[in-house]
């Protein structure tokens, strides 16, 4: 055999050691679509469970919009289930052409590629467009997908102190000999909530002639007037050089991304991206329903409104119940309980309560950021906030958490 018991006995051990940490990670299967109110089994062969999801990237609350299915359906009847194939051989439809068009005039960029998904993209993006004789400076706190990406490129890697915007001015003075420069950045800090300070970033980019990336997974459809993203919410929409997203959140929550950006970097995608190359084509299902999702967000700025209000209530109200918060002004509202065991804990008691929200802590996080990340949609009622917020308080008070400070929590508990 193969697998032998010594290599089974070496993951059985490394598996022991993730659940002794405090560190292990459980699925929860839900059983209903992705909604305000899911129905939820947990743990696996129990009974459903009927609780307020806080934990969802469904920001726009279009996971399961009628006209959103509908517009999908439409898609599977006219276009099939999938394509079979990669763009250039014989995987691309029209209305593949239509979504890129879309997602163009919405981000108000010069052209736009699709992938398979956002990871995909910030996997392909970098090796498309730089060489071993550029270099990349990335703020140290970018998405996972954004450092894998990063090491799949031959150019240099440098980063910089997070949204520190001196440390990133000494790092383009320090690379200022390289053939090509790039800034990267999240726009949202999906861990954090804050957003990076693109208006300072662009100009700085501008003055050591460096270009500028920017991942707006968590911004694109919401942040900014009309939603468009932090590049909106900055005021640097022409000076954005390349923008990476996901459909899978705000944008109709079901898979698929996108580089968009200026025109020669786009067409360097579509010529060299290895994801781009060599995975299927997103399928017309999907297309079809992220389409119907600009339509409904070019219209009206509703969602993009509700959202924000129901933000800022959850937020005062977390903040006045006496919980430790990460400063920020996004939907992503970061519940910081420092110590995973706790973060762990705190979530079941939660979902007890009727409550569903994740504990998230080590590799996610660094040790001693534990944390119950709350995501609000503008799915989410008053009544859906008030429900949670009593649960978060009424757990809050179990551990005695409320009202005390980090270091109070951390002897607590330990990190």
């Amino acid at each position: 055999m193969s697998f032998s018991e010594k290599t089974r006995n070496i993951y059985n051990q490394q598996i022991n050691e993730i659940k002794e940490g405090g560190l292990f990670k459980q699925e929860r299967f839900i059983h209903s679509p992705q909604d305000a109110n899911i129905e939820v089994e947990f743990p696996e062969g129990s009974r459903l469970k009927n609780v307020i999801n806080m934990c969802s990237n469904n920001y726009l609350g279009l996971s399961s919009h009628p006209d959103v299915l509908k517009a999908a359906h439409e898609g599977l009847d006219r276009r099939g289930y999938g394509m079979s194939s990669v763009r250039f051989i014989c995987g691309t439809q029209d209305i593949h052409h239509e979504l890129e068009k879309k997602v163009t005039e919405f981000l108000d960029t010069e052209d736009t590629i699709l992938f398979p998904s956002c990871m995909d993209a910030n996997a392909g993006v970098f090796e498309a467009i730089l060489t071993d004789e550029d270099v990349m400076i990335s703020d140290r706190l970018v998405h996972a997908s954004i450092i894998d990406g990063i090491r799949l490129c031959s150019a240099e890697h440098d980063t910089f102190k997070h949204s520190n915007m001196d440390h990133l001015e000494k790092k383009l003075q320090l690379h200022e000999d390289k053939r090509l420069k790039m800034v990267i950045t999240d726009g949202v800090f999906s861990m954090d909530g804050d957003t990076a300070h693109l208006d300072e970033m662009a100009a700085l980019c501008e003055k050591y002639d460096a270009m500028l990336f920017v991942d707006d997974s968590h911004a694109s459809g919401f942040i900014g007037k009309t939603g468009r993203g932090t590049h909106e919410k900055y005021g640097v929409m022409d000076k954005v050089d390349i923008i990476t997203t996901t459909f899978g959140k705000a944008l109709g929550g079901a898979s698929g991304g996108c580089v968009s950006g200026r025109k020669q970097l786009v067409e360097m995608c579509r010529q060299k991206a290895r994801p781009y190359l060599f995975s299927n084509t997103i399928a017309p299902v999907v297309v079809s329903g992220v389409v119907k999702v600009l339509d409904i967000l070019s219209k009206t700025t509703e969602r993009r409104d509700k959202l924000e209000k129901n933000a800022d209530y959850w937020r005062k109200g977390l903040t006045e119940a006496g919980f430790i918060l990460k400063e920020g002004d996004t939907p992503i509202v970061p519940v910081m309980l420092f110590n995973a065991n706790l973060a762990q804990n705190f979530s079941k008691d939660l979902y007890e309560e009727g409550i569903y929200a994740i504990g998230f802590f080590f590799p996610v996080v660094p040790k001693g950021q534990a944390r119950i990340r709350t995501q609000i949609s503008a799915g989410h009622e008053i009544h859906h906030l008030d429900a949670a917020l009593e649960a978060f308080v009424k757990v809050g008070r179990k551990y005695d958490i409320l009202g005390k400070t980090k270091q109070e929590i951390i002897e607590k508990y330990g990190m």
